[in-house]
């Protein structure tokens, strides 16, 4: 990786059919023929043109349409967005990775085929579970028949599809989990992302949970799904690169990668959060979350953009935090070139600290977290900071 040179670009779509309770990200409920398809697409092309500069010297490494859900967006607008994208970066990058997510009640083979079309090779599928209960106890759309029959469309009309699944679920046991992966690996999956339901405050969730009207899991269901998801799918010949994602040889999400591994991002739409990076420097932004002020604010040609300066010390936490979550872990010695201090020194007694627990493992120059303690992660990030 290029970390001066590489770019993504993430765009976000900001509506949903429904408000999953446990979601505490920039969306809102809306129905399909409400949607702006037209004018929220002017203004992400707005958007995309103020940033053409700083694009113009980079490398385009992946686009990423995330959500929301943007298999509700219609895939001749998100084409134009994706040409655009290509233009402003020179429409160099032959062997680019273009994701969209997808809920399973919105993808069928109008938009499958639509997709493909406007040039996306990648799908992430919001399956979450097979089972129906659990579906309903989330707020899904979908059930278990059409999330299976979401994924074999995905997988017929795509080379490349990624599924996540929800884990932690109260009543969910080893053996159901084993089924879900089972059948979704059968159906062709080769990328599984797999991660513990979150109690966010501010949800649906987080306010029953604060009054005691919630059933969760106890952490040692968690856990004990955790190492087996992990054991099933190693058996399956998927790699555990991150804390929260398997894939087959080849298959790792390069756009996910890419951010884990500190590099700039451009985000595009409501609520997009970018960041440009320099050695030792950098800055991010974020961009107007209500949608119809971002594109009321685009169709005057104005913005509304949260900047915020990253200097070395900010730099260096973000990258422990998000690098240790790989396999890979930490260059040390690329850290310190590339947020500006350097972690073997102001992180010295931590380290040492971490090494001599057993938290954490140090090859070279490299610092990684031994995979037996990712369930700790949380607890050894907080100690390096």
């Amino acid at each position: 990786m290029d970390r001066e040179r590489d770019a993504s670009v993430y765009i976000h779509f900001p509506w949903c059919l429904r408000k999953c309770p446990y979601c505490d990200f920039a969306t809102s409920k809306i129905a399909k023929e409400d949607i702006p398809q037209r004018t929220y697409t002017d203004a992400v092309l707005r958007d995309l043109s103020d940033h053409a500069p700083q694009m113009a010297p980079l490398r385009l490494r992946s686009v990423f349409f995330g959500g929301g859900t943007p298999s509700l967006w219609e895939p001749q607008d998100m084409a134009r967005v994706l040409q655009a994208i290509r233009a402003a970066f020179g429409d160099e990058a032959e062997d680019l990775e273009v994701t969209a997510e997808c809920n399973p009640s919105s993808l069928d083979h109008r938009t499958a085929e639509g997709f493909r079309n406007a040039g996306i090779n990648r799908l992430s599928i919001g399956v979450q579970s097979l089972d129906d209960r659990e579906l309903q106890y989330l707020g899904r759309l979908h059930d278990a028949k059409g999330a299976k029959g979401a994924v074999s469309l995905a997988c017929e009309t795509f080379e490349h599809v990624s599924a996540d699944l929800m884990f932690g679920l109260p009543g969910q046991t080893t053996g159901m989990v084993t089924r879900y992966v089972e059948q979704l690996v059968d159906l062709g999956v080769e990328h599984l992302s797999a991660y513990a339901l979150t109690i966010e405050p501010g949800t649906q969730f987080g306010e029953l949970h604060r009054k005691g009207r919630l059933t969760i899991a106890p952490d040692d269901d968690y856990a004990e799904i955790f190492l087996h998801v992990e054991g099933c799918l190693e058996r399956m010949g998927f790699e555990h690169y991150e804390v929260s994602n398997y894939a087959l040889p080849g298959a790792h999400s390069r756009h996910n990668l890419h951010y884990w591994q500190a590099g700039s991002y451009f985000g595009l739409g409501a609520a997009g959060v970018g960041a440009l990076l320099s050695p030792g420097g950098g800055f991010r932004w974020r961009n107007q979350p209500d949608a119809s002020k971002y594109m009321a604010a685009r169709d005057r040609n104005e913005r509304f953009v949260e900047r915020e300066d990253l200097p070395p010390e900010t730099r260096l936490r973000e990258a422990i935090m998000l690098g240790l979550r790989t396999k890979e872990g930490l260059d040390l010695e690329a850290m310190a070139l590339w947020t500006g201090l350097d972690p073997r020194t102001a992180r010295k007694t931590e380290i040492e600290r971490g090494i001599d627990a057993g938290d954490l493992l140090l090859a070279g120059s490299r610092l990684s977290v031994p995979r037996p303690r990712w369930l700790v992660l949380d607890r050894i990030v907080t100690d390096l900071f």
